[in-house]
This record gives structure tokens, sequence and C-alpha cells, in this order.
């Protein structure tokens, strides 16, 4: 079993540490290195202190949209309880790089909270991630508390256990 597996792995039984036995914890943004969308760069500054939830997406990806519906009722029900989200726009076709194009999709998809922009996947691959869509929650300490691979529907389990991971940390 490779590393990478093992991380994901791991990740889906709901552990915190990676295949080396360190902690999971958020990666630091730069302004300098990413651009966003619908807010001012998010940094450690308004992010400290707060539990964050890190979407992975693209706007050509349909499970992504599929999972649109929930998203958008996770941001209205937890963001002014102190959740920060925020949804990482990974490209995966040349066709879904472009800032305008992204900013047109984020418009018309009605999307309000804070959008980065990682066209060279350098947030991706600070996560190790692979999939579209993906979720990463971490507590308030930026520890990693709990992930999610693929669509997320209310009402269905895997994302009704997921929501109730970010009541637990909004709670506490």
């Amino acid at each position: 079993m490779n590393r990478r597996h093992l991380l994901v792995t791991a990740l889906g039984l709901g552990l915190t540490t990676n295949a080396v036995g360190s902690p999971v914890r958020l990666p630091a943004l730069s302004a300098a290195d990413h651009a966003w969308l619908n807010t001012a760069p998010l940094g450690a500054a308004e992010l400290e202190g707060h539990p964050v939830l890190v979407e992975f997406w693209t706007h050509g990806c349909s499970n992504c949209l599929n999972t649109l519906p929930w998203m958008k009722l996770v941001y209205e029900r937890y963001a002014p309880r102190g959740l920060r989200v925020i949804a990482a726009h990974t490209p995966e076709f040349p066709s879904e790089r472009g800032p305008a194009a992204i900013r047109a999709a984020v418009e018309r998809l009605g999307i309000r909270y804070p959008v980065l922009l990682d066209p060279d996947g350098a947030y991706w691959r600070a996560l190790d991630n692979r999939y579209w869509p993906a979720f990463y929650l971490f507590d308030a300490a930026h520890a990693l508390s709990a992930t999610r691979i693929g669509e997320l529907h209310a009402g269905e389990a895997s994302a009704d256990e997921f929501e109730r991971a970010i009541q637990r940390l909004v709670s506490a």
C-alpha cells in the first residue's frame, strides 16, 4: 500500500494523521500566492480561532455542481456561527482555468462564499487531494477533523454525518 493510498484510507476512516503519523493541518494561505473571488484574501488572521471547511471543486464538474445545494445550505447555516468556508477552485481541464470563466460561473451559480483560485493546483497538492468534489473540515486549531469525497446531499447519511461534525465544531 503506497503513502497516498494510506492517507486516503486514513482520511476515509476519519483519522486525523497522514501515513507517517503526522497531524494533517490546514495549509497556509497567502494573498501573494492565490487570487480570490467573493472576498478579500483570507489568511491566518481571518481564519484564526474558526473552524474551516475547504471544498475542492471545478465549475465543469457535474458532481461538484450536484453538491452545490448542500454547500450553499452549509454556508447559510454555519457561516453566521463562525464556520469559514473556502471553495478551492482547482481546474481539471484548460477550459476551467480562466478567471473570467470562473467568475462568470460563480455569479451564474449564485455562490456567495469565498472562492480561492487554485489554477496550478498548489493548494490541492498541499492537502494531497485527488478528487472533485472533496471536503476537508478543520477544527478551530486548524487540525483536520473530518473529510468526505464525492457528492453530498442533505438527507443522505454521509452528508448528515459530515454536517453533524460541522455542528460540533461551531458549538465548541
